[in-house]
């Protein structure tokens, strides 16, 4: 089983050496990673060239945003499985892709996820957050649930099923596809009980209060459009991270 890393890069030289080092460090081989850069201007595109050999592909061009720029990594990619290593972020321990094939040898599965923690920028042993998922049933979408997306991976025939994300959504387009796929009949998703990935504290979600203010209003609208629910998700949606502050 191959396995396609999408990650999307814009103006990020001071953490993307972490990201590819710990793709590279993956025990399992069998797997492709996918660069799409936003023309960035910082030295980021100068790193990723001398890492040119590790890099199945590597893009470089203006774009719409984050979810387009995913849209493209989907779109170049040839593994049965897609996931998403974001430039900030980096894997729990060396043998996450491992681990995650392990789950998908059942055919049933149609995704696979994990928790996640929140680190401190400077310091990535220090845990700001961590999110401990829960195994999946479809009524718990109604109740705001989510599995951590950095850890999400999925069948990429699913994301050719929905199209991909929707870029309308300039926060939220990865909630709306998870409420997509999650909600489909038959869809399956099975639960690894452990770390997959450390995200780095400050991102677009919770950068500002009207970043916040408008993922409230995105998540709402992803809610509606996909059936799931409405601003009763939304309360438990967002309460439901309280206790996740709780080490």
């Amino acid at each position: 089983m191959k396995i396609s890393i999408v990650t999307a890069t814009w103006n990020c030289a001071g953490t993307i050496v972490d990201c590819l080092d710990s793709v590279a460090a993956q025990t399992y081989l069998d797997r492709e990673h996918i660069v799409i850069d936003g023309a960035s201007i910082d030295g980021t595109l100068a790193i990723l060239e001398t890492r040119r050999s590790q890099l199945a592909t590597l893009l470089s061009e203006p774009d719409g945003g984050i979810y387009h720029a995913l849209n493209k990594g989907i779109q170049h990619a040839h593994g049965d499985v897609v996931g998403f290593l974001h430039a900030d972020d980096v894997y729990a321990s060396t043998d996450v892709l491992s681990r995650v094939v392990d789950a998908f040898k059942d055919p049933t599965v149609g995704a696979v996820y994990g928790d996640l923690q929140y680190v401190r920028k400077e310091d990535l042993s220090q845990v700001v957050r961590h999110w401990r998922s829960t195994p999946f049933k479809r009524s718990r979408l109604a109740w705001g649930w989510m599995p951590p997306h950095p850890t999400l991976y999925v069948r990429r025939e699913w994301y050719e099923q929905i199209g991909g994300f929707d870029s309308r959504y300039k926060i939220a387009a990865d909630y709306f596809s998870v409420l997509k796929l999650f909600s489909r009949p038959g869809f399956n998703a099975a639960y690894l009980p452990r770390v997959l990935v450390k995200m780095r504290t400050g991102g677009a979600s919770n950068r500002s209060l009207p970043n916040i203010v408008r993922k409230s209003w995105e998540d709402l609208d992803a809610l509606r459009r996909s059936g799931v629910g409405g601003v009763g998700a939304l309360v438990w949606k967002n309460a439901s991270k309280l206790g996740q502050f709780i080490t």
